[in-house]
């Protein structure tokens, strides 16, 4: 079985063992009185089932969140279902009905259901150039939300979304599930008390085979869909890939590329370990969409490094087919390197392995059953937190999916800038930050493309300019062309200017 399999196979399995892990993690919690006032709820009673109102009815939202807030968790139902798309929406109706035993409501317009004071909850997995938006209305709204990754489509809207939930006192959760599995916080934990000692690098892998998305037209819009209300804040236009659904990540306007989509795990497990707390001051990324001519604009090959000083990042994207990155069979994982030569490989969500500089095993965190056992830990986490009113008590604060998903933002804007040029012009332009992991990275990825009988020749890739940011204001320095990429909106469907969520 492929790891895409494996992963697919754990998603799909992963409810039945997680039901139990989860009542027993919110059982008890569930079961207090408001006579325990030290974890009383604000709103809630905590004999009452929470009202989630799932946005987003497609594969993360269908198969995750409507599992998990209809079934797995012992104290929530899902009260509404929002989609664009009726069809699809009424297919999850159906299917929370028989997880629950009472079917939910529909709705095109989210709207609808944050008006819903029944509602308590809203769970966000639309696609990424909603997320922001809808959680900030959610907010404003009086729903604590859970919002997925990236929590926004530009840096300045996941600016916003704190600004809300600080504002409203709503507890809002990143889905970045990994920092619920147990062995990545012990892991973690384990770099953060420098038992591997000085940390100098971090590397985030995306090894992950990517096919065309088919030739660039202008197609009809399915029947049965909103397809103003599926655009939203992005710009009015028409849809130009064959598939309305899913393909929107390969497109600016909508989504991120792998770098936002997948990427934005692992670029979050590397900030985690680097104990870094805020976006990176300097930035620089290459790249490009090799191999095939389709209606994607986003790179499957990209490079990007970060400057943290003393620590670097360094973050590889490779959508065509590729070997794991060196020995240590890492496809999409976080590889740490310390001064004094040892590693810590993270495979996996849940995994990380620590060897010493002679390639030996040390020690080892989790395992691959842990995303069965603790797969709705994520969601448990949350509406522990809902109950408690504690945002210290999340796993994964809005806060840190900003800071996770700007550095993915930053990356992409550098591309963006970017200009076709020589393999030779980018090896005499890679950042002087980047020193010897840089070159490195460079040359494997000449290796990787050349496997694939791209003819390195007469390639150019898009290189961009490395971006100073200041990381206390978001804003870049000196650089009104970058910072125009910072924002957007389209009325109706306009994110709130800073200071006025």
């Amino acid at each position: 079985m492929s790891s895409q399999s494996r992963r697919e196979f754990l998603e799909r399995s992963m409810w039945s063992a997680a039901a139990a892990a989860a009542a027993t993690t919110l059982g008890a919690y569930a079961g207090r009185t408001q006579a325990d006032e030290s974890e009383a709820p604000a709103t809630n009673s905590p004999n009452e089932k929470l009202g989630v109102a799932l946005i987003g009815a497609g594969g993360r939202g269908g198969e995750s969140h409507l599992p998990a807030f209809a079934k797995g968790l012992p104290d929530t139902e899902v009260l509404w279902i929002v989609d664009p798309d009726e069809k699809r929406g009424q297919e999850r109706v159906k299917q929370a009905e028989k997880l629950q035993g009472r079917a939910p409501k529909f709705a095109r317009d989210m709207r609808e259901a944050f008006a819903d004071q029944a509602v308590d909850i809203a769970t966000i997995a639309t696609p990424h150039h909603w997320h922001s938006l809808a959680a900030i209305w959610a907010m404003q709204a009086g729903k604590d939300v859970y919002v997925e990754k990236p929590v926004s489509h530009n840096v300045s809207e996941g600016r916003r979304c704190i600004e809300a939930a600080r504002k409203y006192n709503k507890i809002c959760q990143a889905g970045t599930q990994c920092r619920s599995m147990p062995g990545m916080r012990e892991a973690m934990d384990y770099l953060r008390k420098g038992e591997m000692g000085q940390i100098t690098l971090a590397r985030g892998l995306c090894y992950k085979r990517r096919d065309s998305i088919k030739a660039r037209g202008q197609y009809p819009v399915p029947e049965g869909v909103d397809y103003n209300l599926w655009l939203g804040p992005a710009p009015a236009a028409p849809l130009t890939r064959k598939d309305l659904h899913y393909n929107w990540h390969w497109q600016w306007p909508y989504g991120n590329g792998d770098l936002g989509n997948q990427g934005v795990h692992q670029m979050d497990i590397a900030r985690w370990g680097l104990n870094e707390p805020n976006v990176s001051p300097r930035v620089m990324s290459y790249g490009g969409r090799v191999g095939y001519e389709d209606a994607g604009d986003t790179p499957n090959t990209q490079v990007v490094m970060f400057d943290y000083g003393e620590k670097q990042l360094i973050f590889e994207v490779r959508g065509l087919e590729t070997s794991p990155y060196k020995n240590t069979q890492a496809r999409v994982g976080v590889i740490f390197e310390s001064k004094d030569g040892r590693t810590m490989v993270i495979p996996s969500y849940t995994q990380a392995i620590v060897f010493d500089k002679n390639g030996k095993e040390e020690k080892r965190f989790g395992s691959l059953t842990d995303e069965i056992v603790h797969g709705a830990s994520h969601f448990a986490n949350f509406v522990k937190a809902v109950r408690s009113r504690k945002v210290e008590e999340l796993n994964a604060d809005i806060v840190e999916g900003h800071v996770s998903s700007a550095l993915c933002h930053l990356g992409n804007i550098s591309y963006m800038l970017g200009v076709p040029t020589s393999l030779d012009n980018i090896e005499k332009g890679l950042p002087a930050f980047a020193g010897s992991a840089g070159k490195e990275t460079f040359e494997a990825t000449k290796t990787h493309l050349d496997e694939n009988d791209i003819p390195l020749e007469k390639l150019e890739l898009q290189m961009g300019p490395t971006l100073d940011f200041d990381p206390n204001i978001e804003v870049f320095v000196n650089n009104p062309e970058a910072n125009k990429y910072l924002s957007r909106d389209r009325g109706p469907f306009v994110v709130p200017a800073k200071d006025k969520v």
